[in-house]
């Protein structure tokens, strides 16, 4: 009986993380949980990938393309140049559902990075057409290697889009830019560190799948006028909120002013649930240094990604030591019709969920300022009513992507607003080692205590009526080995100039 106590507690008290596997087909050897424990506290390594990303390897031909399934993420990698630089994958797709696919490239440590070199993703048929636009994100003018996200889609609807049947698509992804052509990166940095054309870089794929409207008699029109007017910013003491190292792991934000540190060459991910009918507001304060001199053009950059991970919009700003700001353009109204527009900022805020901000600060800030950390202030408000969506026929895949929590607006549970609480119930947050992740610990812990609790209760009961039968019978004492101690428990963690993104319709 000991021994089996003894087991349970260690079963309940060990690491609750999964073993992570070796993945296939990526350049090197490294896991997915090794890359998401590096960069689990957004502060060790590029990028924390999703804990339950599938390794797949992407084809240099159609023919061999694997097949992406909505609702799941992926981790591969591509080569620098040539055709190693181009690789696919492929959808099965319905006639009525829109499709969106979002890959982001994650350069490797090291690796220097040109203005021009990015990243850009397409959605074809069998017959090489763009279903709809094909995204490219450029890390543009902060030369500093940093998550970069581009996206594309397969819609259907009102209008008469391309690729309207049932079928096989391909997703196509490149790489741009000076990179791609094979020339020298021509970044910013150590001449020794090698080009960005010579480093492979890894990548974070998913899928979405959004059902179509039960009736189609909708305006097919974006919304031309809305109140533009940037309200009054946020005031009043930040409360602290260390965000995430991957859109897996962003920190959940509320309405109201965070702060939190951030060091060159670092991204910081959270997310902000804003509904149907709500606008989305956010700023940036990038604190004063103590020392140090010069002038980084772009040191400061914050993006804009909604619950696809689409690309909405961003904002930069230069640094010099002293504190500086930079807010996002004004977004309109969360509306299933602002898909038709043709610019980002009013496409892309086209259903509810959480929207993704992404801060980066750029590695050359280290060169004049030191590696820091700097002081972070968001200033985040989500205003307006929240109404009812549209009527889908079905369910969206995952079910959960276009889901504001309850309590709208990304209101937390946490009275506090520290990080003690920064991931609610709602998600996971604090660079992986939020509240999900400590929520999960408890539960293994107080089961563990429960079960082995009881095991002892019904070990100490079997004893005590063993000794009582013994004391009614005529037979001598008690063996001398009988164990009659208690046992005791154990003690109970591109700015629109660095994005470019092209339509082809």
């Amino acid at each position: 009986m000991a021994v089996a106590t003894a087991a349970a507690l260690c079963m309940s008290f060990g690491p609750a993380g999964r073993a992570a596997a070796v993945v296939p087909g990526t350049v090197d050897a490294r896991t997915t949980g090794q890359d998401a424990g590096a960069a689990a506290d957004g502060t060790s390594g590029p990028y924390a990938f999703a804990e339950d990303a599938t390794a797949v390897k992407g084809a240099a031909d159609t023919t061999d393309s694997v097949r992406l399934a909505p609702g799941r993420t992926y981790k591969s990698s591509m080569g620098a140049a040539g055709r190693e630089g181009r690789l696919y994958y492929r959808l099965e797709l319905d006639a009525t559902s829109t499709a969106y696919v979002a890959v982001t490239a994650v350069p490797r440590p090291g690796a220097t990075v040109s203005y021009s070199d990015g990243l850009k993703v397409s959605l074809q048929d069998g017959n090489s057409r763009n279903c709809s636009f094909s995204g490219t994100v450029h890390f543009g003018a902060t030369r500093s290697p940093h998550p970069i996200t581009a996206w594309a889609s397969r819609e259907t609807g009102a209008r008469q889009y391309a690729c309207r049947t049932t079928g096989t698509y391909y997703v196509v992804v490149e790489r741009t830019g000076a990179g791609a052509a094979g020339t020298t990166g021509g970044a910013a940095g150590s001449s020794a560190a090698p080009p960005s054309s010579l480093l492979p870089w890894d990548l974070e794929l998913s899928a979405v799948s959004e059902p179509g409207l039960k009736t189609a008699s909708g305006s097919t029109s974006a919304p031309e006028v809305w109140n533009s007017a940037s309200p009054d910013a946020l005031t009043g003491t930040a409360r602290s909120r260390s965000g995430g190292a991957g859109f897996s792991r962003a920190a959940l934000l509320s309405e109201g002013v965070w702060k939190d540190a951030i060091r060159p060459g670092q991204t910081r991910f959270y997310k902000v649930p804003v509904d149907w009918g709500q606008r989305f507001y956010a700023t940036a304060d990038l604190g004063s240094s103590g020392s140090g001199d010069g002038y980084v053009g772009t040191a400061l950059v914050m993006s804009l990604y909604n619950p696809v991970r689409g690309f909405v919009v961003d904002v930069g700003s230069g640094y010099d030591g002293s504190q500086r700001s930079a807010a996002l353009t004004p977004l309109p109204p969360v509306a299933y019709e602002n898909r038709y527009a043709l610019n980002d900022h009013v496409s892309g805020m086209r259903f509810a969920g959480s929207y993704y901000l992404v801060v980066h600060l750029a590695a050359q800030v280290a060169d004049g300022f030191g590696e820091g950390p700097f002081g972070l202030t968001l200033r985040v408000r989500v205003a307006g009513t929240a109404r009812s969506g549209p009527a889908y026929t079905g369910r969206p895949t995952p079910s959960d992507v276009f889901t504001v929590p309850a309590g709208g607006s990304g209101r937390t549970t946490d009275a506090a607003g520290d990080d003690s609480g920064a991931s609610g119930s709602v998600g996971t947050g604090g660079g992986g080692s939020g509240g999900a992740g400590r929520s999960g610990t408890m539960k293994l812990v107080a089961a563990g205590g429960i079960g082995a609790g009881s095991l002892l209760m019904l070990t100490l009961g079997t004893w005590t009526l063993v000794a009582r039968r013994r004391a009614v019978r005529p037979v001598g004492p008690a063996p001398e080995d009988a164990d009659t101690a208690s046992a005791s428990l154990p003690a109970s963690a591109p700015a629109s100039w660095e994005h470019g993104a092209t339509r082809g319709w």
